[in-house]
């Protein structure tokens, strides 16, 4: 090649190589066994050119390598690099690759559980440690020359993303930023952010995938591909396209022939039914074996549901799937051993150890957030050791732990998102599919969808072919910020450096596309006004008053509804115990029985909740819990009861009635069945119209008749452009609204959190009071809470196991909390301690509806939640994890997480409480009591 070149083109390259050779890029590049691609190769020389980089990029596409030429670039110039990552097994994996790199000496960790060489030039760190270091003007902030933000894109997360952009714009000026983030179709708005918040930052966006991604669809025992290529476009597969039109077309039969059918020949049927054969959603044995027969293992299947992944493997085992030799076996049960040394034999039999190992040692496992981290971090070890080849996984494993496979298989697209079921977002699916092909191993990589019945391949077309992930800023000024940017900068700067955060920044974007669209709307009004025009009289004035007749008939009808629903919420609330009602309408309408009335009352638990601004999240009042006669417990709203209801028997409850046993509920459900299952409910009689008396509709109706534009003969056309003109005039007042609504949020929502904070006394002027001081040091989501209960002295003389229950209510937060029956509480002072913190949040909640701050904004404080407070108290004074996991109810990954973040807080309150007081001792007493067992375990070391 070098032949063909003239003697100075070879003397050009000659000094291009040399170049080169000087730079810090390359003998990084000398420490890998393969070449980096052009946008990681673009990134680097972007940094040692002095500028910050966001880097957008597939999954698995080797965007880190960018953050690991920050951290080289600091060494080489003997400056600090933190770098940091959204969870703490990602810390902890990143920990360890840079340990194998650099040496234990260089590299450093800090998460909420572990501190290890905190003062190293290399730091692995959450993202929130980095913001209390920044808060806490930290000595280890000096000498620091880079800060990695690893999935950056975590930016848009509604309870952490905040976050992010308050270590982006606190950050010294000096500090280089990269920023790592998976592909997002606005990289270059979030880029324009950067480069105003930090300075000159370079936007480099890869959508090329190393590994290229197949999409398939499995019906039955066929693997379809889920494009056809024509030419340089993608069709969807025809054969897909002509199985959902086949599932969706019922055969012909002899009920259709009578309608008028015409039937078809039975060879056309016969064939029919073979196809129909042929289609089917296949078990999850069926789909591994598929698979192993393919050579598509390892492969990750995907289901949206804790007891669904648990339910697979059992599945799995009892097929009797073995996806490992003995020799694999072996080696399964050496690591697994190994990694599981530390737990004691009791525990491991109460966790279901030998169940999982079996699991394990077939090549077989779960993976979501309810296991003990330590079975879940060996399940990664085995995966991407070969060990195991096929994992069941929640959502939650996409969006952490570097764990690639060959193959990614989505059970549906379908997932629960806390309120309801949704079809899962082209973000999502590219977020969850980014995991098949590993970079190095696979030439391919697979991403298979199981066929469902009413399946539309379009749709998964749609998914797999859009890339519309767009970050959004989840920013929100809350109380701790409030005081540590006051403590920092005064309340002046405070409030102009929360004016250049992402989120005011998207929204005055949006603005200018607002105005736009108003102008355009104003230029429409103007074309209908002409259109309605009625050579009779004003006729605006005639709409104007059909408006208002309309708006009167929808009112009093409206008032009627409330009128019925109050008088229902009143028969509710006199609802007791035993009594026996009729369900007049919804899903459990029939005979039910009163387990608890749900109006509420003394310590709440996650049966009820209410919303910052004093606001019930069940505003249609009382919800009582009920047993029906199918046997099912539920919680009832106001909607099933469209009238007042009254009791018309009353049963004994057993006082052994457990609402989770189906035993209990079926012999309760079939003594309700025996005493009341003879009444007929009484039929309801509809009332006479309100709008038939009202004088207001009668009189509008006589102007309407006397109206000239009555007697048009275009009246109704001229109505139809009337009615378009009110709907645009009232969208574009909608949009004048949105404008002024977008300009200066963040800066109005601050202005009203520092307003109740100097009611308050934590802040006065630009000087931030002793009590201030205390809630700059508590970091979470109840922040204020926290601090008004140090400043009460609630906690005061409790002892250690007490004080964890009660700092576990500022935690925990129920998985669903609808049906769920009031938590069991600690006896003595922590329960009237438990019921103090309740009284203080509802003061709290009243204050801050006061001043208009509210959960529409993401600063109000929820109520504290009862429901771990039992097995944190238990666990804290000792008692044994079988124990304490039975009366939970809870598993053991939930629990270990919860007991950490309890820990976490206990670690603030010891450094927060006022020195002379037993909370400080006690809290680390608490600390000390709880961090044992499965709870100190660490994988780190």
């Amino acid at each position: 090649m070098t032949d063909d070149l003239s003697p100075a083109e070879r003397y050009a390259a000659a000094r291009r190589r040399a170049a080169e050779q000087a730079t810090a890029l390359a003998p990084f590049q000398d420490l890998y066994d393969f070449d980096l691609d052009g946008f990681q190769i673009e990134a680097c020389q972007s940094l040692e050119a002095g500028s910050g980089v966001l880097v957008a990029a597939p999954t698995g596409s080797g965007k880190t390598i960018v953050g690991e030429f920050a951290v080289h670039l600091a060494l080489s110039q003997g400056r600090k690099c933190f770098y940091t990552t959204p969870i703490k097994a990602l810390s902890n994996q990143k920990y360890g690759d840079l340990v194998k790199r650099y040496g234990a000496q260089k590299v450093g960790l800090l998460t909420g559980d572990n501190s290890v060489n905190s003062e190293a030039p290399i730091v692995v760190m959450t993202t929130e440690v980095l913001r209390n270091m920044l808060y806490a003007g930290s000595q280890s902030l000096i000498g620091l020359g880079y800060v990695v933000m690893d999935e950056v894109h975590y930016l848009s997360d509604r309870f952490r993303g905040a976050v992010w952009e308050e270590v982006i714009i606190h950050l010294p000026e000096s500090v280089t930023l990269v920023s790592l983030s998976a592909t997002v179709s606005n990289a270059e708005e979030f880029g324009d952010w950067l480069d105003t918040v930090r300075g000159d930052t370079k936007v480099i966006v890869s959508e090329h995938r190393p590994v290229p991604l197949w999409q398939h669809v499995l019906a039955g025992r066929r693997m379809y591909d889920l494009f056809e290529e024509k030419g340089e476009k993608k069709e969807v597969n025809p054969d897909l396209v002509r199985m959902a039109r086949m599932e969706n077309t019922r055969p012909t039969s002899v009920r259709d022939r009578r309608r008028g059918g015409r039937p078809k020949r039975e060879a056309d049927r016969e064939r029919e039914r073979r196809q129909r054969a042929r289609i089917w959603t296949p078990s999850r044995p069926e789909v591994i074996d598929r698979l192993d027969a393919e050579g598509l293992l390892p492969a990750i299947t995907f289901i949206f549901s804790r007891a669904g992944c648990e339910a697979a493997v059992q599945q799995c085992l009892a097929a009797g799937l073995r996806l490992n030799d003995n020799a694999g076996r072996a080696r399964v049960r050496q690591i697994v051993e190994e990694r599981t040394a530390d737990i004691p034999d009791a525990d491991l039999h109460v966790l279901g150890y030998y169940e999982w190992l079996e699991g394990l040692e077939r090549g077989i496992a779960a993976h979501h957030a309810g296991m003990l981290p330590t079975f879940k971090e060996v399940v990664e070890e085995l995966f991407v050791r070969g060990l195991v080849k096929a994992v069941f996984a929640t959502e939650t494993l996409a969006l952490g732990i570097n764990m690639p496979a060959r193959s990614v298989v989505l059970e549906k697209l379908v997932k629960w998102n806390g309120e309801q079921h949704a079809d899962i977002t082209p973000g999502e699916y590219t977020q969850l599919t980014g995991r098949a092909g590993r970079r190095g191993i696979d030439v391919e990589g697979h991403a298979v969808v199981l066929w469902q019945r009413g399946m539309d391949p379009g749709v998964v077309a749609g998914l797999a072919g859009a890339r519309t992930y767009p970050l959004r800023s989840s920013f929100k000024p809350s109380y701790n910020m409030a005081v540590n940017l006051v403590g920092q900068f005064g309340r002046h700067r405070s409030r102009e450096l929360l004016e250049t955060s992402f989120a005011q920044f998207q929204a005055d974007r949006s603005v200018v596309g607002i105005s736009r669209q108003i102008q355009r709307n104003e230029e429409g009004l103007e074309g209908y006004r002409t259109s309605m025009t009625c050579h009779l009289g004003d006729f605006g004035e005639y709409a104007e008053l059909r408006r208002r007749l309309k708006d009167r008939e929808t009112e009093l009808a409206k008032q009627g509804t409330a009128q019925r629903r109050a008088q229902a919420a009143a028969s509710l609330e006199k609802l007791k115990p035993g009594d026996v009602i009729h369900v007049p309408t919804g899903k459990f309408a029939g005979l039910a029985l009163v387990l608890d009335p749900g109006t509420g009352g003394s310590p709440q638990g996650p049966g009820h909740r209410r919303r910052a601004g004093g606001h019930d999240d069940h505003p249609e009042g009382p919800r009582p819990l009920v047993l029906t006669a199918q046997r099912q417990v539920k919680r009832l709203a106001l909607i099933d009861f469209p009238a007042a209801v009254e009791p018309f028997e009353r049963m004994r409850i057993p006082r052994s009635f457990n609402p989770r046993s189906p035993q209990s509920r079926r012999d309760l459900a079939s003594a309700l069945r025996t005493k009341a299952g003879h009444y007929a409910p009484p039929r309801h009689r509809r009332r006479r119209s309100e709008a038939a008396e009202d004088e207001e509709i009668a009189r509008l109706r006589r102007e309407i008749r006397q109206h000239p534009c009555h007697g048009c003969e275009e009246r109704e056309d001229h109505a139809r452009w009337a009615e378009r003109y009110h709907r645009l005039k009232r969208d574009t007042r909608q949009l004048e609204r949105r404008v002024e609504g977008r300009t200066n949020t963040i800066a109005r929502t601050f202005d009203r959190v520092y307003a109740l904070l100097s009611d308050l006394d934590y802040l006065e002027g630009d000087h931030v009071t002793d009590d201030g001081k205390v809630l700059a040091r508590l970091y979470g989501e109840l922040d204020l809470l926290a601090s008004e209960c140090l400043r009460e002295g609630v906690w005061e003389g409790l002892p250690p196991s007490e004080l964890a229950a009660c700092i576990s209510a500022l935690v925990f937060e129920a998985r669903s909390g609808d049906d769920a029956m009031p938590p069991k509480l600690p006896g003595g002072r922590a329960r009237s301690a438990l019921g103090e913190m309740v009284r203080i949040w509802g003061r709290l909640d009243a204050l801050e509806e006061e001043h208009r701050i509210n959960a529409t904004e993401g600063v109000g404080q929820r109520e504290p939640d009862l429901g771990f407070a039992w097995p944190a108290y238990r666990w804290a004074e000792g008692h044994g994890l079988d124990e304490v996991l039975r009366e939970a109810e809870m598993p053991a990954g939930d629990f270990v997480r919860w007991c950490k973040q309890v820990l976490d807080v206990l670690g603030q309150i010891a450094v927060a409480a006022p020195e002379g007081g037993t909370v400080r001792t006690n809290a680390r007493k608490a600390m000390d009591a709880m961090k044992r067992g499965v709870v100190a375990y660490t994988s780190v070391g």
